[in-house]
Formats: C-alpha cells, sequence, structure tokens
C-alpha cells in the first residue's frame, strides 16, 4: 500500500498529468503482486487503463462506448508469428465493423517501435494497405497485469522488475464492458481468425434471440433450444423444431 504523503506527493506532482486533454502520463506499478490483482473471469468487468497507443491516447471504457471489442496481446514488436496475427485482422477489420466490433492490439514496446512494426506489417500482410487499428504500448506491463497476460514464469519476473513478453490473449468485451470469452495461446501459437468471427456470431446470435451454439457451429446451422425453454415457448418462439432428447432440441433461426 502507498503511504498517504506518497500518495499526495504522486498526485501533486506536475509530470502526473499533463493540461491536454486525454493525454496519459502513467506511472509504474509500485507492485505487480498475485494478491493486488484483478481476477479476471468471463463476466467480469474489462478493467479499465489510460495508455498511449499507435492512434493517441485513450481511456479504454471510452474506447468501449457501447461497442463489441476484441483485445488481443502480443510478446513484442518485430516478432513473425505476431506480424501474420495484426496482418490478418487488418485485413479483415471490414468484417468486424460489420459486426460493430472494434479491434486494439498490444505489444510491450513503446508508441515508436509499433510504428516501425506497422510499416513492416504494412509491407509484407497487407498488400501496402493501411493499418487499420491501433496498438497499446505496453511498456510497463500494467495492462499485461491487469489481464493477467503472462506466463507463470514471467509473473515472477514482473515482480522482480524484469522485462517479460506478453502470451497470446484473445479478449471479446461487449458493450457492457463485460468479458464474455477469453482464448489463451502459448507464444509460439499463432490465433485463428476464422474462429475469433464465429464466437463473436455465436455470442451475438445468443444474445439476440436467446440460444445456445453446437460444436462447430458456423452461420446459417441449426442452433440449440435452451432446456429453460419449454416446447410450448419454443414451439412458438421458433416454429417447428427438432427434438432429440427432451433437453437436446435444434431449431434455425435468421
Amino acid at each position: 500500500m502507498l503511504s498517504r504523503t506518497l500518495l499526495k506527493r504522486i498526485l501533486a506532482s506536475p509530470a502526473r498529468f499533463n493540461s491536454t486533454p486525454k493525454t496519459v502520463v502513467p506511472f509504474r506499478f509500485y507492485s505487480f503482486t498475485q494478491a493486488e490483482q484483478p481476477r479476471i473471469r468471463i463476466g467480469s468487468t474489462a478493467p479499465n487503463f489510460q495508455v498511449e497507443t499507435t492512434k493517441g491516447a485513450i481511456d479504454f471504457h471510452e474506447y468501449v462506448n457501447g461497442n463489441w471489442v476484441i483485445l488481443f496481446s502480443h510478446p513484442a514488436d518485430y516478432t513473425p508469428v505476431c506480424t501474420t496475427e495484426l496482418g490478418a485482422f487488418s485485413r479483415l477489420k471490414p468484417e468486424f465493423d460489420k459486426r460493430g466490433v472494434k479491434l486494439i492490439g498490444l505489444s510491450t514496446e513503446g508508441v515508436e517501435s509499433h510504428q516501425g512494426w506497422i510499416k513492416d506489417i504494412e509491407e509484407v500482410e497487407t498488400n501496402g494497405d493501411a493499418f487499420q487499428f491501433p496498438i497499446i504500448a505496453d511498456g510497463k506491463r500494467e495492462v499485461a497485469y491487469k489481464y493477467d497476460m503472462v506466463t507463470e514464469d514471467d509473473f515472477k519476473n514482473l515482480q522482480a522488475g524484469k522485462p517479460v513478453a506478453t502470451v497470446r490473449t484473445v479478449f471479446i468485451i461487449d458493450p457492457a464492458k463485460k468479458i464474455r470469452l477469453i482464448m489463451t495461446y502459448p507464444a509460439s501459437t499463432g490465433r485463428n481468425t476464422e474462429e475469433v468471427i464465429r464466437v463473436i456470431d455465436a455470442l451475438q446470435l445468443a444474445d439476440g434471440k436467446g440460444i445456445a451454439t453446437p460444436v462447430d457451429w458456423t452461420v446459417g446451422k441449426e442452433v440449440i433450444i435452451p432446456p429453460t425453454v419449454s416446447d410450448e415457448d419454443a414451439k412458438a418462439k421458433f416454429g417447428d423444431f427438432r427434438k432429440v432428447k427432451p433437453y437436446l432440441r435444434y431449431a434455425k433461426v435468421d
């Protein structure tokens, strides 16, 4: 815990804040302890943070602003797997736009490094097209800490003040700022963009229609009627449906 005197000095320091609106001058966490780390679960409110990005300073909750958001992390700049991932997500931004989804990446380098890396991504992955979304500069690993995006060994290094890399974590956050899905990969394994789009479609359909989606579901396939819905109510809501077991019923939805 910070002493009251130290906290007053921090808040009073002219370097703590900048008079320019939404400019963030962060200071380092004084500890990275497991006891103080936010618990990130499905249904948690996404922790807020203020950071510099390649598109300027942001307040994350303001960035959400009633949209779905995908926040995904990368171990470091100028790394091969990350380069392919960021390029793929940039190319697919029109698909996310159709679904009302905003993208934001994160890497543990500064904005200047990110901007140089983006030039490489545009050269080798986007066919020269402009990169389409912001990348967070998390040099202090504060967002990585808040969202628990490091390995067990790297968490120990974080506590010791040593450099760490984030793992490949994907957070899908809804317009109410609730975390709805988490996918975490080791640093050696690239993500599947088709799966990210698939689960966005599944989450949005479930919210809009009150259904669940079965294994390997994609748009246009049958959905599952929740067991909490009676046969009578299912008939009224979905019309004809397919009953395999009392607890397993399929329907078509638009």
